[in-house]
This record gives structure tokens, sequence and C-alpha cells, in this order.
């Protein structure tokens, strides 16, 4: 039976561990190739569908990634709700490094990107409300998991998602802790507009790989961002162990 449920995997989850593969899919859409073939199998007994945003081996940067071929493609897969896992910088005091955020709101300072579906070939113009960017219901039950698991996370927060590849400047951190973001990242639009446009229930479950630009001194290290990685997604692998998405 068709997976409801669809994991994107970002930096640090090329493939979650205990995730028991039982079939790939190697699919086209009429936005292109997705960024991975995607993967059926189990996650602690449930029944997900799993995709590398950033494809397997890691090599597609954040403003290179298809966007719309991903999303298109789990819609087409029959998947209702997407779980967004995604690496961050954390901005303010509360999302220190390892930190598991579940933001709640968010601010897009990406550009160039394919952004939206409703475009071409259109009987009528569309827009989508976006209140709520991340689907209550979905953040709730990433919440509740905590709870059950006894997990510390951070239940809220502001993403702002910039262009990338390259790190924020201090100053350019400063002006977004200014507007408001918590959690800065490079991934978290069109995605998440995307799935709303083709009415997927999507949420973020951000971990924290290093502190944002000018708010430790010194540069930010490869080898920083892989340690507290590696303690982030062990949280991680605990938070989906008590996970309960639906039916």
């Amino acid at each position: 039976m068709t997976s409801r449920t669809a994991i994107l995997g970002g930096t640090g989850l090329t493939h979650p561990e205990h995730f028991e593969i039982e079939r790939r899919d190697g699919v086209e859409t009429p936005f292109g190739k997705p960024s991975a073939d995607l993967l059926y199998g189990t996650l602690f007994g449930q029944s997900v569908v799993f995709l590398a945003r950033h494809g397997n081996p890691h090599v597609i940067p954040p403003h290179r990634i298809n966007y719309r071929a991903n999303l298109w493609a789990l819609k087409e897969a029959g998947v209702e709700r997407v779980l967004a896992i995604a690496a961050v910088g954390g901005i303010t005091q509360a999302m220190g490094p390892s930190v598991i955020a579940i933001p709640e709101q968010l601010i897009d300072y990406t550009y160039g990107r394919d952004h939206t579906y409703f475009e071409e070939d259109l009987d009528h113009v569309t827009h989508i409300d976006f209140t709520e960017p991340y689907t209550p219901a979905l953040r709730q039950s990433l919440i509740d998991a905590a709870e059950r698991g006894g997990i510390a996370i951070v239940d809220r927060g502001v993403y702002g998602c910039t262009q990338g590849p390259r790190l924020e400047t201090p100053a350019e951190i400063l002006k977004m802790e200014r507007d408001g973001c918590d959690l800065v990242g490079m991934t978290g639009m069109p995605e998440a507009s995307l799935a709303r446009e083709i009415e997927l229930d999507y949420a973020v479950c951000a971990v924290v790989a290093n502190w944002a630009a000018g708010k430790q001194p010194g540069a930010i290290t490869m080898a920083e961002i892989e340690d507290n990685l590696k303690l982030g997604m062990a949280h991680l692998g605990q938070l989906l162990q008590h996970w309960q998405p639906g039916t």
C-alpha cells in the first residue's frame, strides 16, 4: 500500500537510520526529475516514502534543487503529508547547536527560484492562503512525539530562508534577527509554498547545525557543523521513533 507520509531529508540525512528500504522508484515529472529516487519502506514500523532533497550522494546545492519536481513526485506517489528535515543555523538564544526546533512561521529571502506551479496555461489566477505556512496538525504531531519521548525541543520559531549556497554575513544575520527570524536555512522556500499549492500537509523539523554568523567568535567550520548534526540527528531519530503522523 502506498504511504501517505513522506520525509524530505536535508543535509545530514541522506538515508535515515532504521529506515528499511523495500523498493525504489526513479520517476519523471512535468517539471523534470526529482533530486533522487523515491525510496519506499518502513521507519519504526511506519510506512513512509523518503526523498533526499540534495540528491544521493549529497551534490545538489540549495539554489539548484528542483523543488517543483520533488513535491510533484511525492504528490503523484499518493503522499498526503510531508515532514521536511532541515539543517539550519541558530540566531536567537534558544536555538543553540544540536537543538531541534519546530518552526511555525517563515520569511523568504530567496530569489530566482522556480517558486510556483501557477504560472502557465492558466484559466484563472490562483492565490494560496499562507497565513500558517506549516500545517498546524502536522506540527502538533511532532510536538506530541517529543512529549511522549521526553525529548527536548523548541516548539516554535521563525525560519528565515536565504539563497545560499554561501553562508550569511553577520550583518545579514543581524538584519534577519531584527526581522524576527530565529533560524536561518536555505531550503525552506519555495518548498513550503509549493506543498500548499498542491494541497500537501507540510511541516519542518529543523536541526540546528551551528550558531549563525556573528553569534560566536571566529569562522563557521564544516567540522563544527558535522559534529553538531550528528548529535542533532540522534535526537531526531528518537523523535521519529515516537512520531504518529496519522493514518
